[in-house]
């Protein structure tokens, strides 16, 4: 069995952490395939297999035989697997070194059952949706998915900006605010959800709508069908403007014509028996803790 190993950064913090898991990953006679960025990093701290591989990008690792991404850090690392993997349809599992994790849920004290019950197949794949960006001027290189969200936001700045924002050619609003929301359900826990946007479950089918800041108190979050496509044309008193994919952003100015709709892959994401997303949001969001006391 082979594990494509990604990761952003290494942070001497985790260390400990991550001698523990290459050692597990020996010990359970799993041969690894590491970025190259990242396997230049660890390289001199980390005793590493002697059969180690390495990749770069989608095409050197579409090329070799592997059974599944793991990424070590925290959703943010998660968020990057869709330009590596793409339509590889490779089941992505996340070691939690960050703060929150809910995509990353394999916590450092819990690796060795969880990597036990990978390894026996003891595990369901929950499937994403991603967004697909299209725009009638070059943007962010074909590498044009987003598995949160897409944003258009203000930028150099403090004036509020003008997003007129269409439904498969239909006029839906004119949105005075800060910017525009067009999020998944794995993006509705993100910054859909810190600007007043509903929790979306996986599975629904959705894609969500929210305005930064509007100006309009009347305007509110608005779910759609993951079949329509969106698109957007902006307008300011300045004409440089902000969009980005998940972590990745581009300046835009008010001649893109900017559309968004459903990728025609998704991406599947290992889920351990001992958790669901119910368990999730509610162990993430502190729901129903009292800590009055």
């Amino acid at each position: 069995m082979r594990f494509a190993i990604y990761s952003r950064l290494m942070k001497p913090r985790d260390l400990p952490a991550l001698r523990n898991f290459f050692q597990l990953m020996q010990e359970l006679g799993v041969e690894l395939t590491i970025v190259q960025h990242y396997y230049q990093q660890i390289k001199g701290h980390i005793r590493l297999p002697k059969k180690t591989f390495v990749f770069k990008n989608y095409e050197e690792l579409k090329q070799q035989q592997v059974d599944y991404m793991i990424t070590l850090g925290g959703d943010g690392t998660i968020l990057d697997t869709p330009m590596l993997i793409r339509d590889m349809e490779l089941p992505i599992a996340g070691v939690n070194l960050g703060r929150l994790g809910f995509l990353a849920n394999i916590e450092k004290n819990k690796m060795t059952d969880a990597f036990t019950d990978l390894i026996n197949g003891s595990f369901s794949l929950d499937t994403r949706t991603l967004l697909q960006l299209e725009s009638n001027l070059p943007l962010f290189e074909g590498q044009n998915y987003a598995l949160n969200d897409c944003t258009i936001l203000k930028r150099d700045t403090s004036s509020m900006i003008i997003v007129h924002v269409y439904i498969n050619g239909e006029h839906l609003n004119s949105y005075w605010a800060d910017g525009i929301i067009l999020a998944t359900p794995t993006g509705s826990t993100g910054y859909s959800l810190s600007c007043g946007g509903p929790i979306i479950f996986p599975n629904s089918n959705n894609f969500i709508i929210t305005a930064v800041a509007p100006h309009n108190l009347n305007i509110r979050p608005i779910v759609i069908s993951d079949d329509s496509v969106v698109s957007f044309q902006i307008e300011g008193r300045a004409n440089s403007f902000l969009c980005t994919l998940d972590s990745r952003f581009e300046p835009i100015t008010s001649e893109h014509k900017i559309a968004i709709k459903k990728a025609d892959f998704d991406l599947k994401l290992i889920r351990l028996l001992d958790s669901n997303f119910l368990s999730t949001i509610r162990n993430k969001l502190n729901w129903g803790y009292d800590t009055r006391n």
